[in-house]
């Protein structure tokens, strides 16, 4: 989608995640070379003079095509006249917690955001990643006049993962792997589908013969993956997850090529049983116009229908969590 100047809000600015995609938001990378942006940068008050600090990079790499910053607290401030919001700031999940009260405790920050993004553009696309992301998605969405297909949840993450763990086993580069779907929730529930993926145009379960691999190992290693970067880096994986997140408005952005789709969780509108409403991961091409649909028509094998009933049992249940923030 063309545009010749585009505002990005980004929360949780001066955060690990933010920190990896502020300077490739500004370098025109996403949004092309003939795009001025502006950038609505969002943090919590005592993190302000650290945003400051990445601001002074930013001003220190010269963008010729960043026209402007705002750093403020105020998400009203952060939302007012912008095309995208990437929703990157959560309360982290501390030692101990629990997912359900993970869920509480952020629920109150994006029922906050939801509702100042009513000061966004007409076309404004927002994007949850902090997480829980679903369910944090779910409750903006709820409480915003935005109409709900403008809201989605990154999932793009866990696509990339499955793309790259695909590529590996069959020894190819990862451009030669297509339309592995991501079902359902950003958590370890989600389904990474590689029945219906290619691999160089050919059906992935033809071309890797290890079929046990690809309903055991395969899912495992991506549902778990994030917890695995942790152990071994000590840090959770920021440049990878803001990596995901561009990868997501560029394919919102553009028009998906034939034949092809991408992992995105959407409002549900029924499709593939899954409850109405829920933000669940589809399968999603763009027209590039700022519309989507959901690839129709995937057959799902008895083993998938088991995996996406699970990741959908927990939305529901995320959902119950914060059912009085919904409005």
């Amino acid at each position: 989608m063309s545009r010749k100047n585009v505002k990005v809000a980004v929360t949780g600015a001066a955060g690990q995640i933010g920190y990896s995609l502020l300077f490739r938001l500004a370098s025109g990378e996403v949004f092309g070379s003939d795009t001025k942006i502006s950038l609505h940068l969002l943090e919590v008050t005592p993190a302000l003079p650290s945003l400051e600090g990445v601001v002074m990079e930013l001003d220190d790499c010269a963008y010729p095509l960043l026209e402007k910053v705002v750093i403020t607290d105020n998400p009203e401030v952060a939302f007012d006249g912008i095309n995208w919001a990437m929703l990157v700031g959560s309360k982290p999940r501390s030692a101990g917690m629990e997912r359900g009260d993970l869920i509480r405790e952020n629920g109150p920050i994006f029922v906050g955001q939801g509702r100042a993004l009513n000061k966004a553009a007409n076309d404004v696309r927002a994007v949850v990643v902090g997480n829980p992301a679903n369910t944090n998605a779910l409750i903006a969405m709820n409480n915003s006049d935005v109409p709900g297909n403008r809201f989605s949840a990154l999932t793009r993450l866990d696509q990339n993962r499955a793309y790259a763990q695909l590529a590996q086993k069959a020894g190819v580069p990862v451009t030669a792997v297509a339309n592995v779907t991501i079902w359902g929730n950003h958590s370890a529930t989600q389904y990474p589908d590689a029945e219906n993926a290619k691999i160089n145009g050919k059906p992935a379960m033809d071309v890797i013969t290890d079929h046990d691999w690809l309903r055991g190992e395969f899912i495992s290693v991506v549902q778990k993956r994030g917890a695995a970067v942790i152990a071994a880096r000590g840090k959770s994986s920021a440049a990878s997850a803001a990596n995901a997140a561009l990868d997501h408005v560029m394919s919102f952005e553009a028009k998906t090529p034939e034949g092809h789709w991408f992992s995105a969780a959407v409002p549900s509108d029924g499709s593939y049983g899954i409850a109405e409403g829920l933000m669940f991961s589809f399968p999603v091409v763009s027209d590039g116009q700022g519309g989507y649909e959901i690839v129709q028509g995937l057959r799902l094998s008895d083993f998938a229908r088991e995996k996406v009933a699970l990741t959908e049992q927990e939305l529901q249940e995320e959902k119950a969590v914060v059912a009085d923030l919904m409005r």
